[in-house]
């Protein structure tokens, strides 16, 4: 709390308009950890109501002048620093008691949702969420950043965050009601994505027409089911991973894989910080690793997940999101005119795992040039082909796909688990993924709500002009 270190904290507080005695009882609070949970607890909650009670006694953030923005900026960085120091203590206490002691497992987000009954103040409540749900971006107080530092402590403590890696890859429950119906028919539609059978493999489609296959809240849950049942099936050996025909103007009736990240929606406050950790924890690493069973560890040494490999097929762009996909996938097939981006330094936000990934396809210098200088890698190149295994004339696209399942069908797919594990073991172990996600949660979580952020959306992406 730099600010309040040097500066009168009285001061601060007394030029935006705050109470003496609100402040004083605030400032005058013990924030020492002890190590006993409960009094800590109780110690951390005074300070985290009294502060939230002055935070709402301020304007509403747009409306702040320059003092009250200095003032709420104290507040926030006071309580989030004892936030950090009661979570780098009491963490494991917390995840047991919301996990009854890892027999249960919880995914993120109902593990941020409970937390806040369990240590008062720790994390937003489901009131200040719903407060904050219909704002833009750039109005939001950004509460949710306490969900991401407390996820951080979780995944950077290896027994938390290798229960909470398990739980995440654990099939969604409604996983295995929707096998069974694809069991029978052979095709099923989620919101988001559509999932078929054709002969031996099991074909998931993303699908948001109108925003050019871009992912958001409205696509997370049915992507990663489809991705579920895909894997589980039994009658088929390999998945294919694919965007639809989208109908925006520009491209309308063209296929394409995938624009990533729904830049509009982000910009008007519609993406809570939660979807990024659900999705590269949830669907993307189930690419990666496979389905996961409950009484084995999901771990290359345990060797217990359901896996098979993954094809994707690249009409027209990868970019961001869709270009972490393909890292994830076991074979890539793109079309000669197909591209890949991964434009973080124009959107603001960490690109998910591909800081962990990309590098072990291109080398260091180019994935940095990709991430850090948004370097556009075309797929028929030299540097795109370090991605793309097969590059086939975009009009030839569909027989070449059918070439590539045939040649991996054609005498069954044999140890396909066991090489996958195998090259984890020795490129991205569960550990390394648990590691990288300790730092991406609190990191993504300061990315989500930064003023940059929006400001590069309106110069890079004219978000402002843009209807959600």
């Amino acid at each position: 709390m730099a600010i309040v270190e040097h500066t009168s904290r009285t001061d601060i507080f007394d030029r935006a308009g705050l109470p003496h005695e609100g402040t004083a009882a605030w400032l005058g609070t013990d924030d020492a950890v002890t190590g006993d949970y409960r009094r800590d607890a109780d110690n951390f909650w005074r300070q985290w109501r009294i502060g939230a009670e002055l935070l709402a006694q301020l304007p509403e953030k747009p409306k702040r002048s320059e003092a009250e923005a200095v003032a709420a900026a104290a507040i926030l960085d006071r309580d989030r620093d004892a936030r950090e120091r009661f979570l780098a203590t009491h963490v494991e206490t917390i995840y047991r008691r919301l996990t009854d002691n890892l027999t249960k497992f919880r995914r993120v987000e109902h593990l941020v949702r409970d937390a806040a009954t369990v240590a008062l103040g720790l994390v937003p409540s489901e009131a200040q969420l719903a407060k904050e749900n219909g704002l833009k971006q750039q109005h939001k107080e950004g509460f949710e950043i306490d969900q991401g530092l407390f996820l951080s402590h979780v995944l950077a403590h290896p027994v938390c965050g290798t229960h909470l890696c398990h739980a995440m890859l654990l099939p969604r429950p409604e996983t295995f009601e929707q096998a069974g119906r694809f069991a029978e028919h052979g095709r099923l539609e989620f919101e988001g994505a559509t999932l078929e059978r054709r002969g031996k493999a099991a074909f998931v489609t993303m699908r948001h027409p109108r925003f050019l296959n871009s992912e958001d809240e409205s696509t997370v849950d049915g992507l990663e089911t489809a991705i579920d049942v895909a894997t589980v099936d039994r009658a088929t050996e390999i998945a294919v991973l694919r965007g639809d025909v989208v109908e925006h103007t520009k491209y309308r009736g063209r296929r394409l894989f995938s624009a990533g990240i729904n830049l509009t929606h982000l910009y008007h406050g519609k993406i809570s910080y939660v979807w990024y950790i659900k999705r590269d924890m949830g669907l993307v690493n189930k690419l990666f690793r496979g389905v996961a069973r409950t009484e084995v560890s999901p771990d290359e040494l345990s060797g217990g997940s359901v896996e098979k490999p993954w094809v994707g097929a690249v009409d027209g762009f990868a970019i961001g999101g869709g270009c972490q996909l393909l890292l994830a996938l076991d074979y890539v097939l793109a079309a000669n005119d197909a591209y890949m981006t991964l434009p973080a330094r124009k959107e603001g936000i960490i690109p998910g795992a591909a800081n962990l990934r990309l590098w072990r396809f291109t080398g260091d210098r180019i994935a940095r040039q990709a991430i850090l200088y948004g370097r556009r890698l075309d797929c028929d190149t030299p540097e795109g082909r370090l991605i793309c295994d097969e590059i086939a004339p975009a009009a030839m696209i569909d027989s070449a796909l059918n070439t590539v399942i045939d040649n991996f069908t054609s005498s069954g797919v044999v140890s396909a688990a066991g090489n996958r594990r195998a090259l984890r073991v020795s490129q991205e172990p569960l550990d390394m993924f648990r590691r990288y996600m300790a730092v991406y949660a609190r990191e993504q979580a300061y990315c989500h709500f930064s003023p940059a952020l929006i400001a590069n959306l309106e110069r890079h992406w004219n978000a402002q002009n843009r209807t959600p």
